[in-house]
């Protein structure tokens, strides 16, 4: 970004990220923050992490591919403050099969339950879509590569159990994807807690 506020802050959750993200962001004065991920998207307790920062710190918070706590998100936000974030759905029910694994349930991760969840926690949805995101391996290599860098995706994964997949690639998964905006109301339009 050409211009960005004085303090820009960028956190992350996967310990193999934290030093690639300090090398390529401190030169450019972003201070680069470990922290602890939330533990999914869906299924959040009340021992969801806290984010290191004092209330209203920021005017804007992005999250992109990762999980939050909406109710810490809208702590965060400053009065009139937005959130952006751009999500997988977390439907892996066709990379599953694609391995030969049970397809197990739909996730519930899709646009509807994220923009609720913003909602409880006190801030207003003000634009979102969804979408289906469409990966083609037309390799094995590079399936099991794939697999084996994002683990979450399909968890047991074992990269000699794509061998008998030589024959059947090229294959096209979809997975759904979205996006949403929220903000939290400035300050003279905050209705009393």
């Amino acid at each position: 970004m050409p211009s960005r506020p004085s303090r820009t802050v960028a956190t992350e959750s996967w310990a193999p990220n934290v030093p690639v993200a300090r090398r390529r962001l401190e030169p450019l004065g972003v201070e680069v923050v470990q922290t602890e991920g939330a533990s999914d998207n869906v299924d959040q307790g009340a021992d969801e992490p806290r984010l290191p920062f004092d209330d209203e710190s920021f005017d804007v918070v992005c999250s992109r591919h990762e999980s939050y706590v909406a109710t810490e998100v809208a702590r965060v936000l400053a009065p009139g403050g937005a959130f952006v974030t751009q999500q997988v759905g977390g439907d892996y029910r066709g990379f599953r099969a694609l391995v030969g694994l049970e397809p197990g349930d739909a996730s519930r991760w899709m646009l509807a339950f994220a923009s609720a969840q913003l909602a409880d926690a006190g801030l207003r949805v003000v634009d979102g879509a969804e979408g289906v995101e469409r990966v083609t391996f037309a390799d094995v290599g590079v399936l099991a590569w794939y697999l084996r860098a994002i683990p979450w995706v399909v968890p047991e994964f074992e990269p000699n159990s794509v061998r008998e997949l030589h024959g059947k690639l090229p294959a096209t998964v979809g997975q759904p994807a979205f996006w949403l905006s929220a903000s939290q109301a400035p300050a003279d339009l905050e209705s009393p807690r």
